[in-house]
């Protein structure tokens, strides 16, 4: 079992959410975040006055998968978030050694 957490723009939430349940992946946590990379903020005009922003808002997404679907949500997820822009976002992977299920006390890969 894999937790894929993906950061990317808020405007391709949508499509990436569409893109993975047309796989079957259907149960993900998405959050409103703040942060910069490369991209390193932008400057804005507020009153007159111009003032840079440092924080870019991105979206988080995280999703629980069997090891069985991970290559295939890595690339749904690259192909759907994809603009050819900086800042188009990251995908982290890292192992899950327990998943329990609070409702049914189902476990691990009957949780997913």
């Amino acid at each position: 079992m894999k937790l894929v957490t993906v950061v990317i723009k808020p405007f391709k939430l949508e499509e990436v959410r569409e893109s993975l349940s047309n796989i079957g992946i259907t149960g993900l946590t998405v959050t409103e975040v703040k942060g910069f990379g490369r991209q390193k903020g932008h400057a804005e005009l507020y009153r007159g006055a111009e003032y840079t922003v440092n924080f870019l808002p991105k979206v988080k997404i995280e999703l629980a998968i069997s090891d069985d679907q991970l290559d295939e949500a890595i690339t749904t997820i690259c192909q759907a978030a994809h603009t050819g822009k900086i800042g188009d976002g990251k995908i982290f992977v890292t192992p899950l050694t327990h998943v329990v299920r609070i409702r049914t006390g189902e476990t691990d890969e009957l949780a997913l």
